[in-house]
């Protein structure tokens, strides 16, 4: 079965499309109005070669906050439902991923519990104009929505832009891991619960 979904979220603050494709090839096709953020999930599409396309229409007259947490909402929903079952995935992921001075740890869980522990320190407030702050707010939508346990630390880093890209792409990295098929499992769910 093709692990791909669709999913639209329309409020009156935002409307949102979100594809993706799990089995792909990292392509990406992303309009968010946020070109910081556009650069940022090309990373996860890339690293995680998984196939995302973004449609994001916000109320960025205001701030970026609605549009980057409904993203990080969306997202959670399409991976959910493009999962299934979870049948023969690993489950567990994760990536250190470094970029000259800084260096990044993601790990997760696709656990059917939402859970995020974020451990990132920015050396400035804002990346041009993008507000660092909201990084945390797409995770903190991803996880709720995509019922994942995912732990982001920053081990080090001085540059802001460094510091993000390497957080996104261990998140692309780690993500790819987990959502790999297991081969000794066949069509065992990960869990002695025998679901997640």
């Amino acid at each position: 079965m093709p692990r791909q979904a669709t999913v639209n979220r329309e409020t009156q603050e935002t409307r949102i499309g979100v594809t993706v494709d799990l089995d792909g090839k990292g392509a990406s096709r992303l309009q968010t109005g946020l070109p910081f953020l556009d650069h940022m999930l090309d990373q996860v599409a890339r690293h995680g070669l998984i196939d995302l396309a973004v449609e994001a229409k916000g109320d960025l007259h205001v701030d970026a906050h609605h549009t980057v947490e409904d993203i990080g909402i969306t997202l959670g929903q399409a991976l959910a439902r493009a999962v299934g079952d979870k049948k023969g995935i690993r489950r567990y992921g994760h990536a250190y991923v470094p970029l000259d001075e800084a260096l990044s740890r993601v790990v997760v869980d696709l656990s059917g519990r939402p859970g995020l522990e974020y451990h990132v320190e920015f050396p400035r407030a804002r990346i041009h104009d993008f507000d660092v702050d909201l990084v945390h707010e797409f995770f903190q939508g991803f996880v709720n929505h995509a019922q994942a346990t995912l732990h982001v630390d920053c081990l080090r880093g001085r540059n802001a832009h460094h510091v993000a890209e390497t957080v996104f792409k261990a998140f692309g990295r780690a993500l790819r891991m987990a959502l790999e098929p297991d081969t000794r499992l066949g069509e065992v769910v990960p869990s002695t619960k025998g679901s997640l």
